[in-house]
């Protein structure tokens, strides 16, 4: 099984971090879980909703891009799928060097037979050209990712789909932890 995976909160649990950083330069006035919330849409949603002039998006960028990778941890159990899947590709806007540094922090680089970094020129998703170039190349299976613009691409390729800690029309299967990643029915008819 060839897997596709998103980065921020999909594979790592970034959000509380760069929720942090929100929280500290917009102030602490504003409820954290609906930072979260926000943020998860994307971070171009949150500044928007929050109405956050451009001195304090460089500065919460700054803060974020201070963090370390001991900063950014895993999900608990994903390990296990990465270790399990024939190959592991990544899709994610984050800059290739971060994402590198953040594997290399944890060991895992060893998991990941290729990916498309923010810094590659694609198009950003829910645009499948960066999807149908790893598909293309490695024959995914599955695409796992925490947002509905995770998923898009993937459906539209006809790519099996897994939805991380949320819903959306466009998953075929969600899970709310990776513990329950070897119950998915896509893996019975897949074996």
């Amino acid at each position: 099984m060839n897997i596709l995976w998103d980065f921020d909160g999909t594979l790592f649990d970034t959000y509380p971090a760069y929720t942090h950083a929100f929280l500290t330069v917009v102030g602490e006035h504003i409820p954290e879980k609906e930072i979260y919330q926000n943020l998860k849409v994307s971070f171009a949603h949150a500044v928007r909703y929050y109405a956050v002039s451009s001195d304090k998006e460089a500065e919460i960028k700054e803060i974020i891009k201070k963090l370390v990778p001991a900063d950014l941890k895993p999900f608990d159990q994903v390990e296990e799928i990465l270790k399990f899947a024939d190959k592991n590709v990544i899709m994610t806007h984050k800059k290739r060097a971060q994402v590198l540094d953040i594997l290399q922090h944890y060991g895992w680089e060893k998991y990941f037979v290729d990916m498309v970094a923010g810094d590659d020129g694609f198009p950003r998703k829910p645009d499948a050209a960066s999807y149908k170039y790893l598909h293309n190349k490695h024959g995914v299976d599955l695409a796992i990712g925490d947002r509905e613009l995770d998923l898009l691409p993937a459906k539209e390729l006809g790519i099996s789909t897994c939805m991380f800690q949320g819903q959306c029309k466009a998953a075929d299967y969600q899970l709310e932890n990776y513990a329950d990643f070897f119950k998915l029915d896509f893996l019975v008819t897949k074996q």
